[in-house]
């Protein structure tokens, strides 16, 4: 049953079973194995052989993003510990008057850390995430926040790991310069662009609604805390550390992070910078840069004793624990994805017939690029993993020296964005949700029809870009139809507090 419309099946059932019940560990379960049953032909024990087998060898891949998580969360329950994000947020409760300040600079920070989007939603999550509580700001708007400015902002940064996805999707053997094709994209891709003027506008003006809406009058009467998150919450702060130990460790971990891409990209062998992020192994560079940060961390508490070696210790067991719910849903949307491989079902495969069965009318790649983008990111939960099967076959559709390329490879990595940021099973999407410290499929559900407002806007600027092989008109209109949706919201949508903090 690879490459066939039954290949579809198992994203569906864990994205419907996940919605509906809420409960994304077994529907991830179920899903992955209704495709190890499609691939073994209902040979019930090859199917259990195949979904194992599945889960070594993606498990096996990503060991490094799970070294980082584990690392990453040791080092925050190590901070967490010495006191340092107290102080910060006794500074920061004192310094930021508001919610709408609380919440534009947490996009603010969400904006500067561009490199890497898993980096981007720890990061922000941790060092903003007392101060949110604080002023009593529901976990699923955080969430939200910190979703939207982590792909879409990643997918802009020239220096990140996703420039460096993009260049790798290139068929091998290619003329192009995909550095050069990436840079072409930047202006032109839409959804990145309206995300993060949408998030701006809902940050400013507070006028959520739909679910997001409901869920902020929820958290208005009673703030919530999901309960898996509720012991991280009440942890014991042993330590007497000030601001700049929170400060400090994160700079480390930035600068470290950023120099591991370097290095791993050859920078050490003469290569420029540029080339060196191309070609750098970013899940090494996060593992580098996380690694020496926390051994500056324990260089920096210890002697001075901000906390005791055994407290020290005890964060290990804290992180890890911490990290368990995303690790665990990183692990079984990683294997739900393998299944969907071209080595299993091959639903690329089977999606690529498709894109390549109606690319006859090229005026419509762009859109059609764009959608078919956006529903294979939701249903395999990967950005990159969309760019490797579509960029491709835009190529081998329009070729290498049409001016439609651009257009039809900035309409892919914005529909990648796109599903990726809906998607229940992406992995950007799991981490904004244990950055925030939110349930799940709560901030699925209220993160949805806020991509789809996004997403509605983009297709009439995609069906704009074909027509006139203009991107920049096609950004223009989706401004200006944008603007009116903001308009219709501030104007139609009552604010969801009846506390709101002035700023």
């Amino acid at each position: 049953m690879a490459e066939t419309a039954w290949a579809v099946l198992p994203p569906v059932i864990t994205i419907v079973l996940a919605l509906a019940t809420k409960e994304v560990y077994m529907s991830l379960i179920i899903g992955i194995f209704s495709g190890a049953m499609l691939y073994a032909n209902f040979n019930v024990l090859e199917a259990i052989l195949t979904m194992f087998a599945v889960m070594e060898a993606k498990v096996g891949a990503n060991v490094n993003i799970l070294v980082f998580l584990v690392i990453l969360g040791i080092l925050v329950a190590a901070i967490t510990r010495s006191g340092a994000t107290k102080a910060y947020g006794d500074w920061a409760v004192r310094t930021i008057q508001g919610r709408r300040s609380a919440l534009a600079i947490t996009a603010l920070l969400g904006i500067v850390i561009f490199i890497d989007d898993y980096f981007n939603c720890l990061t922000v999550g941790t060092v903003m995430r007392p101060v949110t509580d604080k002023f009593k700001i529901a976990r699923t708007k955080l969430a939200y926040i910190i979703d939207a400015t982590a792909a879409p902002v990643c997918i802009l940064a020239p220096i990140s790991s996703w420039a460096a996805a993009v260049g790798s999707s290139l068929p091998e053997g290619s003329s192009i310069d995909g550095f050069g094709l990436f840079l072409q994209t930047i202006p032109i891709n839409l959804y990145a662009w309206l995300t993060l003027i949408f998030m701006c506008f809902l940050v400013w003006s507070e006028k959520d609604f739909s679910e997001m809406g409901a869920s902020i009058r929820k958290n208005e009467r009673e703030f919530y805390v999901p309960p898996e998150y509720a012991d991280v919450k009440e942890e014991k702060i042993e330590g007497r550390g000030k601001i700049y130990d929170l400060l400090l460790p994160l700079a480390v971990l930035i600068a470290a992070c950023i120099y591991g891409m370097l290095y791993t990209g050859g920078i050490h062998d003469g290569l420029s910078v540029a080339e060196a992020f191309a070609n750098c192994d970013s899940s090494k560079s996060l593992v580098l840069g996380s690694f020496i940060a926390f051994v500056f961390t324990g260089l920096l508490y210890l002697p001075r004793r901000v906390v005791s070696f055994n407290d020290f210790c005890t964060s290990f067991i804290l992180g890890f624990k911490a990290m368990s719910p995303a690790l665990f849903i990183l692990c079984l949307a990683w294997t739900l994805s393998g299944i969907c491989s071209d080595k299993y079902l091959d639903l690329g495969g089977y999606v690529g017939q498709l894109v390549s069965a109606n690319a006859g009318v090229i005026t419509f790649l762009p859109v059609i690029f764009f959608l078919v983008g956006a529903g294979l990111a939701f249903a395999t939960g990967t950005s990159w993993g969309t760019f490797g099967i579509l960029i491709p076959i835009a190529i081998a559709i329009v070729g290498t020296d049409s001016p439609v390329l651009a257009l039809c490879v900035a309409a892919i990595l914005s529909g990648a964005v796109a599903g990726d940021h809906a998607s229940p099973i992406s992995d950007t999407t799991i981490l904004a949700s244990a950055g925030a410290q939110c349930h799940h499929i709560d901030h699925v559900s209220t993160q949805i029809p806020y991509v789809l407002v996004v997403v509605s806007v983009c297709v009439v600027g995609y069906i704009v870009d074909g027509l006139t092989m203009n991107g920049w008109l096609g950004l223009a209109v989706a401004l200006a139809i944008l603007a009116v949706v903001m308009a219709v919201v501030y104007w139609k949508v009552p604010v969801p507090l009846k506390d709101r903090s002035a700023d």
